[in-house]
């Protein structure tokens, strides 16, 4: 890829991640880039050349404008106990995996997608054993062509960036998964890397995000009982799966209506 190709494959997928006050937060940043020197506040970026717009527009594109990003995570979907002998129900299915929550366990590993307001917007599972990386990859490529793909489960491609952990670092696989499926992985470098180490409020913006998706879990491991199911069937593992996801998004949209919390669950199910 030629750098002018390159150059012009990032401006387009950052302005694809501005889901309000797209074209206004897209002119501030390049008002940022080709300022000559600091400016004393954001209304002097509006007098650059490259932001068209008045002071107004660049300060009601900070207040209302946001990156519309997804928590992409996995964790382990315990189907039997992993110091029972024979093979179990589901073998050739479910493997032996490690989980820093559990330790070693035997089942799935689940991996989901998860908007700002804990939506599920898509999920898949495998074998325990299989690392973050090559899950990552079968659901970008399934989110990537979804009318053709028998992974229904999986949803649509995400409007912006993925936040997720170090288990989905890599650059060789972030540029194609970028290249290939228009996903964009973004996690904070580990605290040994080269890598520039992020600025505090960049930490917390994904930090929050990070635990969204822990709260989603929590939800349907413990809240739905989906750490006390025990499938005899794959059917019956994607059955119930799909039944604890379906409740979840459920019950935000509810609690929407109501104009409560949108995962204060605990006195819905209570009724």
């Amino acid at each position: 890829m030629e750098p002018s190709d390159a150059l012009h494959a990032f401006r387009r997928s950052l302005y694809e991640c501005l889901h309000r006050r797209s074209d206004a937060l897209f002119e501030l940043t390049d008002a940022i880039l080709t300022a000559d020197a600091a400016v004393p506040s954001a209304a002097h970026l509006s007098l650059q050349a490259s932001h068209r717009r008045g002071w107004g527009t660049l300060y009601a594109a900070l207040r209302r404008g946001r990156i519309d990003a997804e928590a992409l995570d996995s964790t382990a979907m315990v189907v039997r106990d992993a110091k029972r002998r024979g093979a179990g129900w589901l073998a050739g299915y479910a493997d032996i995996g490690w989980s820093n929550r559990l330790g070693w366990y035997q089942g799935f590993r689940l991996l989901v997608a998860v908007s700002p307001k804990g939506v599920i917007t898509g999920f898949g599972f495998s074998s325990a054993s299989t690392a973050d990386q090559p899950m990552a990859e079968t659901f970008f490529a399934a989110r990537k062509h979804p009318n053709s793909s028998r992974l229904s489960s999986v949803g649509r491609a995400a409007w912006g960036p993925y936040i997720a952990d170090k288990g989905f670092e890599g650059a060789e696989n972030h540029i194609r998964w970028l290249e290939c499926y228009g996903a964009r992985v973004i996690h904070p470098p580990k605290r040994n890397s080269r890598e520039r180490s992020w600025p505090k409020r960049l930490r917390r913006w994904a930090a929050g995000i990070r635990q969204i998706v822990e709260s989603v879990y929590e939800k349907l491991l413990n809240t739905f009982g989906l750490h006390r199911e025990r499938p005899h069937e794959m059917s019956g593992a994607r059955a119930r799966l799909a039944a604890r996801v379906a409740l979840h998004n459920f019950c935000i949209w509810l609690n929407e209506r109501l104009g409560r919390p949108r995962l204060a669950f605990a006195d819905l199910l209570a009724w």
